[in-house]
C-alpha cells in the first residue's frame, strides 16, 4: 500500500505526461544567426510542449529555399514564414496553411520592409544608378521583392544597380553601415536595432501580413493545429500573460491573431508584377 501511495504521489506531483509523447519537427526561417533564432523560439516552443503535451524538435538550415523545401518533402511539420516564402510554398504545396499571425510591439498583426542607407552616406532612389545594393535572400518578402517595388515607386529601377543576396537581415544592416555597400534591404523592425550604428531608413513599404506559424496539414491533425492556433492567440500580452511573453523573441512576444490564406492576396498581386532572380548581378 505504501507503494501505491508513493506512486500516486509522484503522478500527483508531477503530473502525467504520456510515455511516447508527439514529436511535432519546426523549423524557423534563417532571418538572423542559429543562437539568435534558437532564443528566440524557444521560450515558445517550451510553452507549447508544456500546454500541448508534445515534444518540439528543431530543425534549422541557412536558405530560405532550403526551408520550404523540406517543407515540401514533409520533413517538418510547422514553420516560421514570412508572407513571400509562405506564398511561394503554398503556390506548389496545397498542404502548408497558416496558423496565427504574430503581431508587432504596435500590437498589429502587419509589419513593414524598410530601404536603408548610412546616414553619411546620401542614397537617392530617385536618380539611383549603379549604386551597390545588398539584399537578404531571393524568398525574403524585404529582399528583392519589396526593396525593387520601393525604387519603382520612387521612380527608379534596382536593374539599373548592383545588387547581392548576403543571406541574413543583420549583415544587410551591418554591410551598410560599414560602407560595403550604399543601401540596404531588410524588415524595419531590425532596421530600427541598428538606428543607434548610423542606419538611417530611406522608405518603407505599406504593411504586409505578419510572420506566420504555418502547419502542414499532411502531417498534423486538423485538431492539433486548431489546439496551437488557440494556445497562441489566447495569451494577452497586455494582462496577465505579460510577464510569461516578455522571455519570448521580439518577433513573436506581442500576441497573435488566427491566419489564413486569403491574408496574402496582396503580396500575389506584388509578385505577379515581377520576376525574382536567383542570384545577384554583381
Amino acid at each position: 500500500m505504501r507503494r501505491v501511495f508513493f506512486i500516486l504521489m509522484v503522478v500527483f506531483v508531477t503530473g502525467f505526461k504520456p510515455a511516447h509523447a508527439e514529436t511535432i519537427r519546426f523549423i524557423p526561417l534563417p532571418m538572423q544567426n542559429r543562437e539568435t533564432v534558437f532564443g528566440q523560439f524557444k521560450p515558445m516552443t517550451d510553452y507549447l510542449e508544456q500546454r500541448l503535451e508534445v515534444k518540439i524538435v528543431y530543425d534549422y538550415c541557412d536558405s530560405y529555399a532550403d526551408v520550404l523545401e523540406r517543407f515540401r518533402q514533409s520533413r517538418v511539420d510547422l514553420a516560421y514564414l514570412g508572407p513571400l516564402p509562405y506564398v511561394e510554398l503554398r503556390a506548389t504545396f496545397a498542404h502548408a496553411e497558416p496558423i496565427v499571425r504574430f503581431c508587432e510591439s504596435s500590437g498589429r498583426a502587419e509589419y513593414t520592409c524598410a530601404l536603408v542607407s548610412f546616414m553619411d552616406n546620401v542614397f537617392d532612389p530617385q536618380s539611383a544608378h549603379h549604386r551597390r545594393i545588398a539584399l537578404t535572400q531571393p524568398f525574403s518578402t524585404c529582399s528583392y521583392l519589396s526593396t525593387s517595388r520601393l525604387m519603382h515607386w520612387m521612380g527608379s529601377n534596382i536593374e539599373q544597380n548592383l545588387y547581392r543576396y548576403l543571406k541574413k537581415h543583420d549583415e544587410v544592416a551591418l554591410s551598410v553601415i560599414r560602407g560595403d555597400f550604399d543601401a540596404g534591404g531588410l524588415k524595419t523592425a531590425i532596421a530600427c536595432k541598428y538606428a543607434h550604428m548610423g542606419l538611417n531608413i530611406v522608405a518603407e513599404t505599406l504593411p504586409l501580413p505578419g510572420f506566420a506559424l504555418v502547419g502542414n496539414t499532411r502531417t498534423l491533425a486538423p485538431q492539433r493545429i486548431a489546439e496551437i492556433r488557440d494556445v497562441l492567440t489566447a495569451l494577452a500580452p497586455d494582462g496577465p500573460d505579460g510577464v510569461l511573453l516578455q522571455a519570448w523573441g521580439n518577433n513573436i512576444r506581442h500576441g497573435a491573431v488566427p491566419a489564413a490564406d486569403a491574408d496574402y492576396q496582396a503580396v500575389r498581386e506584388m509578385i505577379e508584377a515581377i520576376q525574382i532572380p536567383m542570384k545577384g548581378n554583381f
